[in-house]
């Protein structure tokens, strides 16, 4: 968008609002919180700009993520009942009861547990490429470790994990023509979740599925629909938003030698400063341009605008994480402003449940990426970088890299 003329309404999502849209927003804010935009082949939808206005509504029971309570038929993506029964698609107490059945199983031991294995598994992939001088971080790095660690999490034999990989990033990208078709993909998905799940109730491991399959709340356990859905949201949102904070963040760091040094000297990845700077990246590099969608339940008044019951709202996350009426010099890492008020992983009931996997993750890909690799750099200049096309995501498509090779 051109900062420089005033914009008309509806905004044209994929022309002015997709892949690194932060003037558009700028100018989204300073022109009012509510506008109205429309998508590629889909209908109208209201776009919430401002950090008080987004944190308000995220938490805001009149928001539903439900959606029956469309008035304009929407489907999204038009999973079957058996994926679709998950935590980011119920309100309320039917959220809260999942939710309490699920973090039963997704418990902070169970995460701590793994930060010797998440380590051993970035150190895997980095000696793998440490020879050649030359790597894409992207899919040589980011994209395989917080898919390796899913898996594990799961009880999901890595042998498996590309075939899940395809699954989730064709659902990420469905218009993509080099990807699967979508019902192909959502079939798929549904299958091998099936044979999974029959596997871990004959042979239960110490694993989050199995975890997940012999959960209660007194008498109360997940249904079948309930427990197939969360796996699979488990699968898609632990893999793909990981994957892209892991290559958002080394980009940031490579543009910036200041932040990269910072890294340096740091002794581990555990550090305070370590853990700053990765909430610092979520706030202004997350991958997350959007919330999911929601439908108010009665007319509601945001900003200066009004918005009817049933419309299509989207939260523009990545706008209220830059919006200079919270954040001062909003453009900048600053690891002393205390950032934890950003809204990276949502805000309120929906408040992401594996941000302490996500970032456990990050901080060791970072560290160790800065750490082992000499030397490291861009191959190429900083504004060459592509990134994704898309209004939900801030996603890098390559991350190539140069460095002193090291011996195999």
């Amino acid at each position: 968008m051109n900062t420089n003329k005033p914009f008309t309404e509806p905004i044209d999502m994929a022309q002015h609002l997709s892949g690194c849209p932060y003037d558009a927003y700028a100018q989204l804010r300073e022109a009012g919180g509510a506008h109205q935009a429309v998508r590629p082949g889909a209908g109208a939808v209201w776009v919430i700009s401002r950090y008080a206005d987004v944190k308000a509504l995220l938490s805001d029971p009149r928001m539903s993520v439900e959606t029956r309570h469309s008035r304009n038929g929407y489907e999204g993506f038009g999973l079957p009942p058996a994926l679709d029964q998950n935590l980011m698609n119920v309100d309320a107490e039917a959220h809260a009861r999942m939710r309490r059945l699920v973090s039963s199983a997704f418990t902070p031991r169970r995460v701590e547990a793994l930060q010797e294995s998440v380590q051993a598994v970035v150190d895997r992939l980095i000696t793998a490429i440490a020879p050649n001088g030359r790597a894409d971080l992207l899919s040589e790095l980011a994209a395989q470790a917080p898919l390796i660690v899913i898996c594990e999490l799961l009880g999901i034999p890595e042998s498996d994990g590309g075939v899940f990989q395809a699954f989730t990033r064709s659902l990420m990208s469905p218009n993509d023509p080099g990807l699967l078709p979508m019902r192909e993909a959502v079939t798929g998905m549904y299958t091998c979740l099936v044979g999974l799940i029959e596997r871990k109730r004959a042979e239960p491991a110490d694993d989050l599925l199995s975890a997940m399959i012999t959960a209660r709340d007194g008498d109360d356990r997940l249904t079948e629909n309930e427990l197939m859905s969360l796996a699979f949201l488990i699968l898609w949102a632990g893999f793909e938003t990981t994957v892209h904070l892991i290559a958002n963040g080394i980009a940031a760091l490579l543009n910036e030698p200041c932040l990269a040094d910072l890294v340096r000297a740091e002794t581990d990845p555990h550090t305070p400063r370590m853990a700053a700077l990765v909430e610092e990246l979520l706030r202004r590099d997350g991958p997350a341009l959007t919330s999911i969608r929601r439908f108010p339940l009665e007319e509601l008044k945001i900003g200066e605008r009004i918005v009817p019951a049933g419309e299509t709202v989207l939260l523009a996350i990545a706008s209220a994480n830059r919006d200079p009426q919270y954040f001062t010099n909003p453009d900048d890492i600053d690891l002393d402003r205390g950032s934890a008020g950003h809204l990276g992983f949502g805000h309120g009931p929906h408040y992401c449940l594996g941000a302490p996997l996500a970032r456990m993750e990050v901080r060791t890909a970072l560290w160790t990426a800065i750490h082992r690799l000499p030397d490291l750099t861009l191959a190429i200049r900083a504004q060459d970088l592509s990134w994704n096309t898309d209004h939900r995501q801030h996603a890098l498509t390559a991350l190539p890299v140069t460095f002193t090779a090291q011996p195999a």
